[in-house]
């Protein structure tokens, strides 16, 4: 992995999808961080300043994600990084949809199950790195 790399910070519960997504990324040349809840991932956040953040909302706590970013986002280091919230919302919702930092300072929703192929693509134009 080279110095340059870019480091993303995974948030979700669900140990399966950590080490899934976290293996995914990792193959495509990313320092991948993982945490698995909310008061984790904002603990980690502050001490390895990611360049992207991916974050499930509903964890142990149904709003432990909102929290979290919301705790994120009031940090002056991190109050610039993308947050790439990844949930299954709606999937229990289907008529719920997320509108882009309306109500939730989130730069990008996606619904689980997560298309990686257009998550990889977001990733990399979020963060300034090319294929």
């Amino acid at each position: 992995m080279s110095a340059e790399a870019k480091r993303i910070l995974i948030v979700d519960d669900d140990r399966d999808f950590v080490e899934a997504i976290a293996c995914f990324l990792e193959a495509h040349g990313f320092n991948v961080a993982r945490a698995h809840s909310g008061e984790e991932g904002t603990r980690m956040a502050k001490l390895e300043r990611p360049d992207l953040i991916i974050m499930d909302i509903m964890m142990s706590e149904r709003t432990e994600g909102f929290f979290a970013i919301g705790e994120i986002r009031r940090e002056p280091a991190l109050k610039n990084v993308p947050i790439f919230v990844v949930s299954g919302l709606c999937a229990r919702l289907p008529a719920f949809e997320v509108p882009e930092g309306a109500w939730m300072a989130h730069d990008m929703f996606f619904s689980k199950p997560v298309d990686t192929g257009q998550l990889l693509e977001k990733i990399r134009h979020w963060t300034g790195r090319a294929p």
